[in-house]
Formats: C-alpha cells, sequence, structure tokens
C-alpha cells in the first residue's frame, strides 16, 4: 500500500467521523437504574389503559388540538434528550483514545459506524411509526433504548472489567458491550429522530391559519433549542467528562431519565394520530394498480365532468375517521392517476369499496404517494448542499491551529471557533420569528413569509457563499504563513465563514424540516422527516468519498497534495472553490426542481361531502 492510499484511508475514516458530529450537527448509576425501572413500570401502566395511546383521544374538548399547551413536555424532552445523546456524542472520540486505547482510525472507525446506523435506522423508526405502533408509543419505546444505551456505555467506564487497563488493546468481550451499548443508542435514535417533530406537528390544527402559524414558530424555536444544546455540550457536558467519564457520562442517564419523566407527564394533553397499517403495502398497490392499467388513457382532469357515466370513473370512497385532510385530483404525475380509474363494474362492490386494493386505489392514496415521490429530487439536492456544512468540522480546525488563538493570557482551542456559527444561529432565529418573519408575511402576504423552498434555496447561497469565504481566508493565511517574518493571522479571521455557516445552516436545515412536514402526506410524516437523516448520512459520506478522490488525484498529478497533512504545503484554499463550485452546480439543480415543485392541494375534510362517490 503506497503512502498515499494510507493516508486517503486514514482521512476518510476521521473526516467521516467528524462530519458526522458537525451535520447532526453536538450521579450515579444506580439512581439512572432506578430511575429506568420506575419508568418502565409507569409506560407499562400506560400502555395497559388502552390497546395503543394512539387510539386514544385524538383531539381534546371541542375538537380543539392542544397546540402550545403540549410543547413544554415535547420541546423539554426533546431538548433533553439531545444534552444526553448529543453529550455522549460529543466526546466520544476522545473516549475512545483514552479510555478504550483504541487507535485513530480505529476510533473513527466505531464512532463512524454508529453514527451511519443512526441516521440510516430512521427509515425503519418511521415505517414502523407511521404503520403499526404511532409516534407516541415509538417516541417512548425508542427513549427506554436510548437510556440503556447510556447505562451501558457509562458501566463501560466505571467497571474495570469492560474497558482495558491503560497501554492495552481491549478484547472482544469488552468491544462487544461496547457496541451493544451503541446499538442501543443507535436503535433509540432510529425511533426518536423522525418522529419527534411530525409529533409535535400533530398537536397543531394546520387546517387553519393560527395552527400553520404555531408550527411555524416551533421550527425555529426546535432549532433555537437545539444551537443551545450544541453550545452546552460542547463546553460544560465536555468539560465534566474530561474530568470524570463515569460522572459525565452516568449525568447523561440521569438527564434521559428526566427527559422520559417528562415526556410521559404529558399523556394526557397529546393529540394522537393513530398508525395506518403497513404503509409500504399501500404505496406498492398504487404503483401495481398504475401499472395494470398502463395502457388506458387518463382524460384531462377538467374534461371529466363531461364524460359518459360508466365509461371512465375515479374512485373516491370516504375518508378514513382519522384523516383529516382532503386531497384532490391533480395532473401531476398523471400515470399514477391511473391506479385510481374503474373500468370494469365489479372493482366497487356495493358498498361502494373496492373489491382488490392492488387493482384500484382512492384518490386519496394515489396522491399520497405522489407527495412522496415529488419529495425525493428536492431531496436529492440536499446531498450536496450540505456538503460544505459537514466539511466546516474538519479542515477549519487544522487552519485555527495555524493561526493566532490567543487571547490575552488565554490561548482558545482551534476546534472553539465553531462557536461562532452557533452564536449566530441563535441569534438569528429569534430575531427572525419575532421581526423579520412577520414584515415577510406583510410584504409577500403569505402566512410563512419565506416558504420552504425559498428557504432551502437562500441556504445554499450562504454554502456557497461559505466556502468562497474559506477559501479567501485561507489562500491569505497561506501566503502569510510561507513569509517567515509575517506574524500568522488571527483565528477570527475565520469568524466571517462560521458566521455564513450558521446562517446556511439555518436556511437549509429549517427548510427542510419544513418541507418535509407540510409537503408530506399526513399519515406519513415520519417518514418524510426521516428522510432529513438520510441526507445527512449520504451528504456525510459522499463528502468524505469526494476529499478522498482529491487527496489521492492531486497527489498523483498535481504540484502538490490539496490536502496535504502540513495545510502550508497544500492548497486547502483549492479544495474549499471546489466545493463551491459544486455547490454551485447542485444551486442550480435545485432551482430547476423548485421552478416545476407544485406544492400539496388539499381541503379539510369539513368541505367536503364524506360520502362514496366516483369523480
Amino acid at each position: 500500500m503506497n503512502r498515499g492510499t494510507h493516508m486517503g484511508r486514514q482521512k476518510l475514516g476521521t473526516s467521516a467521523n467528524q462530519e458526522i458530529e458537525s451535520v447532526i450537527v453536538r450521579r450515579e448509576i444506580v439512581c439512572g437504574v432506578e430511575n429506568l425501572i420506575i419508568e418502565v413500570k409507569t409506560f407499562v401502566r400506560i400502555a395497559s389503559l388502552g390497546v395503543s395511546s394512539d387510539h386514544g383521544v385524538e383531539e381534546d374538548e371541542g375538537g380543539r388540538k392542544p397546540g402550545w399547551r403540549a410543547m413544554p413536555y415535547i420541546l423539554g424532552n426533546e431538548t433533553i434528550e439531545r444534552i444526553a445523546t448529543y453529550g455522549m456524542a460529543a466526546n466520544f472520540m476522545v473516549f475512545l483514545l483514552k479510555v478504550f486505547n483504541l487507535g485513530q482510525v480505529g476510533a473513527a472507525n466505531v464512532i463512524s459506524i454508529w453514527h451511519g446506523s443512526s441516521n440510516f435506522i430512521p427509515i425503519l423508526g418511521a415505517f414502523l411509526a407511521d404503520s403499526y405502533l404511532g409516534k407516541f408509543r415509538t417516541i417512548a419505546g425508542a427513549s427506554f433504548a436510548t437510556l440503556v444505551g447510556i447505562v451501558i456505555l457509562t458501566l463501560t467506564a466505571w467497571v474495570p472489567r469492560f474497558h482495558p487497563p491503560p497501554s492495552t488493546s481491549p478484547t472482544t468481550f469488552q468491544l462487544s458491550i461496547l457496541m451493544f451499548g451503541l446499538c442501543c443508542m443507535a436503535i433509540g435514535t432510529g425511533g426518536i429522530r423522525p418522529c419527534s417533530i411530525p409529533f409535535a406537528v400533530d398537536q397543531f390544527d394546520t387546517s387553519c391559519a393560527q395552527g400553520r402559524q404555531g408550527v411555524a414558530r416551533f421550527y425555529n424555536w426546535y432549532y433555537t433549542t437545539q444551537t443551545l444544546v450544541s453550545l452546552i455540550n460542547i463546553t460544560l457536558v465536555v468539560y465534566i467528562q474530561n474530568r470524570n467519564w463515569v460522572l459525565g457520562f452516568g449525568l447523561l442517564a440521569l438527564l434521559m431519565s428526566c427527559a422520559i419523566i417528562l415526556f410521559l407527564a404529558g399523556t394526557r394533553v397529546y393529540s394522537h394520530i393513530p398508525p395506518q397499517g403497513s404503509l409500504l403495502s399501500a404505496i406498492a398497490q398504487v404503483f401495481v394498480a398504475a401499472y395494470s392499467k398502463r395502457r388506458l388513457e387518463c382524460p384531462p382532469i377538467p374534461q371529466l365532468e363531461q364524460q359518459e357515466p360508466r365509461v371512465i370513473i375515479y374512485y373516491d370512497p370516504p375518508l378514513k375517521q382519522n384523516t383529516r385532510i382532503k386531497m384532490p385530483l391533480t395532473k401531476q404525475l398523471e400515470w399514477l392517476n391511473k391506479g385510481a380509474v374503474v373500468v370494469q363494474d365489479n372493482e366497487v362492490n356495493a358498498e361502494g369499496l373496492a373489491t382488490n386494493s392492488w387493482r384500484l386505489c382512492s384518490i386519496q392514496q394515489v396522491e399520497e404517494v405522489k407527495c412522496l415521490v415529488k419529495l425525493i429530487p428536492i431531496w436529492a439536492s440536499g446531498i450536496l448542499s450540505t456538503i460544505p456544512m459537514t466539511q466546516q468540522g474538519t479542515f477549519p480546525v487544522s487552519q485555527a491551529l495555524k493561526m493566532d488563538r490567543q487571547l490575552g493570557h488565554f490561548q482558545m482551542p482551534a476546534a472553539s471557533i465553531g462557536v461562532v456559527a452557533l452564536l449566530t444561529i441563535a441569534i438569528w432565529l429569534p430575531c427572525y420569528d419575532l421581526f423579520i418573519q412577520p414584515a415577510l408575511a406583510k410584504l409577500t402576504k403569505r402566512e410563512q413569509g419565506l416558504t420552504s423552498l425559498h428557504k432551502i434555496v437562500f441556504g445554499n447561497i450562504f454554502a456557497i457563499l461559505t466556502m468562497l469565504s474559506a477559501g479567501l481566508v485561507e489562500g491569505r493565511r497561506r501566503t502569510r504563513a510561507l513569509h517567515m517574518h509575517a506574524p500568522p493571522m488571527s483565528v477570527f479571521c475565520l469568524a466571517p465563514q462560521f458566521a455564513l455557516l450558521g446562517l446556511s445552516e439555518v436556511f437549509i436545515i429549517i427548510g427542510q424540516i419544513e418541507f418535509y412536514n407540510s409537503e408530506s402526506p399526513e399519515h406519513m410524516k415520519s417518514i418524510a422527516n426521516s428522510l432529513q437523516y438520510l441526507v445527512a448520512a449520504f451528504s456525510t459520506y459522499t463528502g468524505a468519498l469526494l476529499m478522498n478522490l482529491v487527496h489521492k488525484f492531486t497527489n498523483k498529478h498535481a504540484a502538490t497534495d490539496w490536502l496535504n497533512d502540513d495545510i502550508n504545503k497544500g492548497r486547502l484554499d483549492y479544495y474549499y472553490f471546489l466545493v463551491a463550485g459544486l455547490a454551485s452546480l447542485n444551486l442550480l439543480y435545485l432551482l430547476f426542481c423548485a421552478k416545476r415543485y407544485r406544492y400539496k392541494a388539499t381541503t379539510a375534510k369539513s368541505q367536503v361531502l364524506d360520502t362514496p362517490t366516483t369523480t
């Protein structure tokens, strides 16, 4: 193996760990175990009161949803849970290096497997929530899995038998205990992440303007709390863990127990949307039905009323009792409409219901599948657009190490420059929610001011500006570093790119959250919400692959390796400009898709005649 290949693999493993931490970017054991036992009893008691919590009271008295009354429980639980789970991840690399005595690449591989799984499992958790368990049960069960994982990892730090002695490699048994704890945490993450936001959105009545405004404000405050969580994790939690690993991990177990208690305390307040059975089958039925009638010609929708009865009709049965929003038939992806066409009398029985769900689907079912299909092009644009976001968690630290970090008698840690992005987010979001958004709403005549796609586009623009700023600063830093008598640049010259990074993250992440939740079918919000974690996983590994390819290619064919270990000898600025160029191409693709995207058309259930009909 040549030097370039070895270095490339090492860079790929290490950077994958750091990038995943940035996107998804941040006393005892006895107490934690006792709380776990108490909460298991509480959950069993609640589950025994009814067949399913999600089949309980769907709305409070008067047919109204709880709205902000449920938010203290949901936002409080989410904030505490993130401190516990991200607090474990924030310093875990150091734990593996110092306590488990793993090498740099070995530790990076463990964390990459953990975080990669944590970003892929949510799609499975989402299907379970929307199809069988419901969001409440999924979040509650996943929270217990997370708590078990944290307790096991705390034991690996506390019990001498569960970690190797100093300067000794871990045994297979010790690694098995470690991976089992990480597996429990990944399972917990896979259940909590895709369901927490949709469950919060379920508490608002989105059929009215007040409910939609409440959802928009929730998104902003949700991300504000996550920013505060990141600040706490990279400062206070990391400090405690570096002092005492058992105390640091045990405190996280206690916090996770508190998060579970708080979440269950709001059980009687929540509004629940029951699961709908196998969504995979419902989705597959539309494609099968449409394919079986592929030779059929669909008439233009406006002309349907002029058709003779029984010549060609669309199947439009009553909405299910727990479905609040009716979706009218649209022209988009018109070939799927064939799945709802009734061509034979025996396809509908005397009660007006389909005799074969694989041969005939309802208009509602077809339009729900269209919603998912239309999300894919916008989702794909997120893979490249978040690469600049994830890359800022790696090379800027190397830049900061070469810069003047002295603040009086205190030398700022190189990684602490990332606080600029968090502060930008913490300042921008409340200002946007309280002042900018109301002004934009008046100016644009829209309730939300900027649409979700507008926010994603602005986020992409800020991502490009981030990489351009990073490239310009790095070019100037390198030039000064190569002149022996020039003093090093101040580390605060990196502040502009991190401020732009914060704005990029705000617009892209919040835009994606709003887009997936507003444009997804009513009973598939968990599945749609899990897409943001899939895009984070794909973006992370795509960025690592790009970095590895650039490193290998420039090491062999260029005058100098752009990603040389000594950044003064490399051309990191060229790499930044390359990423900015790719992000610019991705912006053009996003604009192309956004221009042709049509937002979901809906009608409140109360506004339609809910009887068996054919269109």
